[in-house]
């Protein structure tokens, strides 16, 4: 018996209503994850790794999204004590007194190391990243902690990290914005680490780089390139001056000083050619690798803030590059898109109610750090990943 066109087509339609349906079940029943590139899933959703800029040992992969959150109600450190918004001191030396007129918390009577006064007197909640430098009283301080300081807040007890070894005659009574931020090696102490001698060490080129390897191979410098110049012993003797061991010297010191600028220029300008013609997306961080291995990650809530952040990040990054040895090998995008997998392990956390929350976790040689903003609603503000410690587990040639 024949079957007319009509039917065999009614029957046709059935199975593939069947079929989508079947597919449709599946997908509420196993949903597909946050993929990027093809990938597995990275830690926040709507992130992309846009191809990487690669230049001697420093290999950076931009990440991407078409999110771009507003941020513009926040303020860094370096524009807040550049206009005088806020203001850092040492203990005891200015800030007898609150705005008001009301008595300032009972601070001790004199300079602590490991400890300035911060007030917030502008009209935007500040931003405050682990690694940043602060230059002046009785010697030069890191941000020891990602945090946010409110509008109108009483002078704050700001724990920082010294970086300037072998100072504490008076300088500027107020600190001023340095715009330097220290390189991984330094800021992975102070801001995984938490302890003042390893900060002491990495600021002289001592002890392991952040998630240093054995290989040593130098790298064949590209045609036009200059290959890393600035080893350990450079390091040190670069920051070593009259008695006093200065962060600033790395950056102001020739010849490093300007080799580090030579560098990350050439880095900036292939940065720009690789992300100039994005349509619709953002960048907001950056992954970075050092040779073959992916060891850090800075990424922001917008491109605003990234922006901000990036001349000095940037120069930090170069300035790891150039005290590692040359790899041969680079790291690729799927050893990227691995670093930005979804945290597991120990968590710990601190939070000042309806202002922000930090969170760090931990597991094996990775380390997490989220700066989540409370108010005026949830948002992360700051995601730092990095790879620490000076072995080589999980490393593959």
């Amino acid at each position: 018996m024949r079957t007319s066109p009509r039917k065999v087509l009614t029957v046709l339609i059935a199975a593939i209503v069947i079929l989508l349906g079947a597919t449709l079940t599946a997908a509420k029943l196993c949903p597909t994850a946050n993929v990027s590139n093809g990938g597995p899933a990275l830690a926040q959703p709507g992130w992309r790794l846009a191809p990487p800029i690669a230049y001697d040992n420093l290999t950076i992969f931009p990440v991407v999204s078409s999110d771009d959150a507003n941020t513009s109600e926040f303020a860094t450190l370096d524009e807040a004590l550049a206009s005088g918004d806020a203001l850092v001191t040492e203990e005891g030396a200015s800030m007898r007194r609150m705005r008001d007129g009301s008595a300032a918390p009972n601070f001790s009577i004199g300079p602590q190391v490991n400890q300035l006064v911060l007030i917030n007197r502008g009209k935007r909640p500040l931003i405050l990243l682990a690694g940043e430098v602060v230059s002046g009283g009785k010697q030069d301080r890191v941000i020891g902690k990602d945090r946010i300081v409110p509008v109108g807040a009483a002078p704050l007890p700001l724990d920082v990290f010294c970086v300037e070894h072998g100072r504490w005659t008076p300088g500027a009574e107020q600190f001023s914005a340095a715009q330097l931020m220290v390189h991984p090696s330094v800021r992975e102490k102070a801001a995984v680490e938490q302890d003042q001698k390893q900060v002491w060490a990495a600021v002289r080129g001592e002890g392991d780089a952040v998630g240093s390897t054995s290989e040593s191979v130098t790298v064949e410098a590209e045609a036009g390139a200059a290959a890393p110049a600035i080893s350990s012993r450079n390091l040190s003797e670069a920051i070593e001056s009259a008695g006093t061991q200065s962060y600033q010297k790395i950056y102001k010191s020739s010849p490093i000083g300007s080799s580090v600028e030579t560098f990350a220029e050439e880095i900036q300008r292939r940065f720009e050619r690789e992300t100039g013609g994005l349509k619709g997306e953002h960048v907001v961080g950056v992954v970075v690798a050092f040779g073959r291995e992916v060891a850090w990650s800075d990424i922001f809530a917008s491109s605003e803030l990234f922006d901000s952040y990036w001349p000095k990040l940037l120069r930090s990054y170069v300035v790891e590059a150039m005290t590692r040895p040359g790899m041969r090998r680079v790291a690729s995008l799927d050893d990227a898109r691995d670093f930005l997998r979804p945290a597991t392990g120990h968590i710990e956390e601190e939070s000042e109610p309806g202002i922000y929350r930090w969170r760090k976790q931990s597991e094996g040689r990775l380390a997490e750090i989220e700066l989540d903003a409370l108010t005026p609603k949830p948002l992360t503000l700051h995601w730092l990943r990095v790879l620490h410690g000076n072995d080589s587990v999980g490393i593959v040639d």
